[in-house]
């Protein structure tokens, strides 16, 4: 067997071991290892074991992660963001769909303390929902609009998925951060579009609220988003004004957010209890995934597999247009069975020097395949933010109409999608006036 037919088998061994339901990191770290032993002999292949792990987890930029971690599972158990919502929901409340709307941007709100799609429709889903549910709005919109406004959680920062994709690519942190705003911002203006038409167009969808508010009152809930509001003046103030690095930030956003749930008196000891608990079983499942991913890197490149299939593509003078399409139509497809995360870690070996070959940059790269990875939260069979909400609402919807209630936003990201790949300007702007 030859090296390349070896990281052929070893590739085909990963994907085997994942559909018999293997865990994601399992896989990876069993297939490498054995790769290894197979190539290199089984010293350089245990010292590979003991080098790999070590090198990827001292990386200085992956201590964000779990306080950005943290920063989200506070701000979630202390219920910090129910204001945005309030306060979205009376400004908006004389629009059509006002409270989906509301929701929408109640979203983007916690977005910008969590990162994490599933935070963010946890937390939503308990609040908008049942108060959507009560003004007689459809189940289908309703909980439709709160799983794929989760997904504005991995675009605005800060964003787990970039930061892991900043680590893996070599790319800076805080021009991903800065490439997400316009992503996330043009998908939250995409969904407002998706439900003002479809209530235009069946008025009953979501009946207008009667209730309504004088400009005191619509002035006075602004009080209630300070928190959220004093969080992210922290975190982004001092990231974009070069004040501290994006690993600092999220130690200020985890201590803002203790320090805000103390002042709002919201945050009890048990809560802060189940917020470590929470960020450091998620923090050890991602980077346990990420080593795992780091060993199939390793083997691809001492095997010469990766730098076979970029040839291959390249070799091929497919145009970078049609190796895109390609690219989206794989990551698609495998949104619809795996985490997002653990797809990412999985291809990124491949993906990413079939991209930086074609001479594509890969900080826009970034950007975009955190919205793929996104859309399959919301992508049937396992739409992760679907069964989120499904577990938050209960018996009021079945998960049926929760997929049925997403199809109309999926049509609006696959075009968000396609503008962005268009106008790549559209993600490197913000990044280039920072540079």
């Amino acid at each position: 067997m030859t090296d390349i037919q070896l990281g052929f088998f070893v590739l085909a061994s990963i994907v085997v071991l994942i559909s018999i339901r293997v865990p994601i990191a399992v896989s990876l770290i069993s297939a490498s290892f054995a790769g290894l032993w197979y190539l290199m002999g089984f010293d350089i292949a245990w010292g590979s074991i003991g080098v790999i792990p070590y090198q990827f987890a001292s990386t200085w930029v992956l201590g964000s992660i779990p306080m950005f971690l943290l920063m989200g599972f506070l701000c979630y158990h202390a219920e910090l963001t129910q204001g945005m919502f309030r306060a979205a929901g009376i400004w908006l409340s004389g629009i059509p769909g006002g409270l989906a709307i509301s929701a929408v941007f109640g979203s983007a709100g916690f977005a910008a303390v969590s990162g994490s799609s599933v935070a963010c429709s946890a937390a939503m889903g308990r609040i908008a929902v049942p108060e959507m549910i009560r003004h007689k709005y459809d189940p289908e919109l309703a909980t439709g609009t709160v799983a794929v406004a989760g997904t504005i959680g991995a675009l605005i920062p800060p964003s787990i998925i970039m930061i892991l994709y900043g680590v893996v690519a070599q790319q800076s942190i805080t021009g991903l951060f800065l490439g997400g705003i316009a992503v996330g911002v043009i998908t939250a203006v995409g969904y407002t579009v998706v439900i003002l038409v479809r209530v235009k167009l069946n008025p009953s969808l979501a009946p207008t609220v009667d209730t309504k508010h004088t400009i005191k009152e619509k002035f006075g809930s602004l009080k209630e988003t300070w928190p959220v509001l004093l969080i992210m003046a922290g975190i982004f103030g001092g990231l974009f004004g070069g004040v501290f690095t994006p690993t600092e930030a999220g130690a200020v956003g985890a201590f803002l957010s203790f320090v805000v749930g103390l002042l709002k008196r919201s945050l009890t000891f048990k809560k802060l209890q189940v917020a470590l608990v929470e960020t450091l079983v998620t923090t050890s499942a991602l980077i346990i995934i990420a080593i795992g991913a780091s060993l199939l890197t390793r083997f691809l490149a001492l095997s010469g597999t990766g730098e076979f299939i970029s040839d291959l593509i390249i070799g091929a003078d497919y145009s970078a247009a049609i190796v895109i399409i390609g690219i989206v139509l794989v990551y698609l497809f495998l949104g619809m069975f795996l985490e997002p995360i653990g797809a990412m870690l999985l291809t990124l070996p491949i993906i990413i020097p079939v991209v930086g070959d074609l001479g594509l940059s890969l900080l826009w790269f970034g950007v975009v395949l955190t919205k793929l990875l996104e859309i399959g939260m919301i992508t049937p069979p396992i739409g992760m933010n679907v069964f989120v909400i499904k577990s938050v609402v209960g018996n009021l919807v079945s998960t049926k109409e929760v997929f049925r209630g997403i199809f109309w936003f999926l049509i609006m990201d696959l075009l968000i999608i396609f503008l962005i790949i268009y106008f790549p300007n559209i993600i490197l702007f913000i990044p280039s006036v920072f540079d």
